[in-house]
């Protein structure tokens, strides 16, 4: 299958999925583009020595919505997209490419939605909010998107413990670590596979299916 995985920052979660592609745990995917919304990003750079085409599109460039909206859909169209993937992408999606792709674009975020999720949740501010509030669970959550910040069906979640001697800086390290590296590689197998069925704002993943390689 192919997919196109959108970055803004370092690119932990690109560089995973490039990895377990090359070691046979998503054998059945490959990623046809990369899109970051920056120049200069070392998701960029990890894309390129991976020898991936990455497409620059930032939203500030453009003077509406719809202009980002077009070019992204017409990227996506281009390189011939089947599954998108929000590894670490800041940028609000427009309507047009949420409703042509429409349960095909999955987000990883950096805790346990609903809870630490919306606008500004993003990078160390998600850990920082998650040590304020004095929970004691935090964790990854892999979810279809729709068009709002950090909303949609749930399709999986891996929960990290908050230590008491917790910073933001070691628990976004063990968030990375034990949640989202772990998850979002299974979440891509299991919807390229065909495992999974949305119905209303739940997933059912179907057991049964057994892919004809496993």
């Amino acid at each position: 299958m192919n997919i196109v995985v959108f970055v803004s920052g370092g690119g932990t979660n690109l560089q995973n999925l490039i990895d377990r592609i090359a070691d046979g745990y998503l054998s059945d995917v490959r990623i046809c583009r990369v899109i970051a919304s920056r120049e200069g990003t070392y998701a960029q750079t990890r894309a390129e020595n991976a020898g991936l085409p990455v497409s620059i599109v930032s939203r500030k460039d453009f003077s509406d919505m719809e202009g980002y909206d077009e070019t992204l859909l017409q990227l996506l169209e281009h390189s011939g997209a089947e599954l998108v993937v929000l590894a670490g992408f800041l940028s609000l999606l427009g309507p047009r490419v949420v409703e042509r792709y429409r349960n095909r674009i999955l987000n990883i975020h950096p805790a346990l939605l609903p809870s630490f999720g919306g606008k500004g949740m993003y990078g160390l501010h998600v850990h920082e909010a998650v040590l304020e509030s004095g929970v004691k669970w935090t964790g990854a959550t892999v979810h279809f998107i729709n068009e709002n910040y950090d909303d949609g069906p749930i399709l999986l979640q891996q929960p990290v413990p908050v230590r008491q001697d917790d910073t933001p800086e070691s628990l976004q390290a063990r968030v990375i670590a034990e949640g989202e590296h772990p998850l979002l590689p299974e979440a891509v197998r299991l919807v390229t596979r065909g495992r999974v069925r949305i119905v209303g704002n739940k997933t059912l993943i179907d057991e049964e299916a057994e892919h004809p390689d496993s």
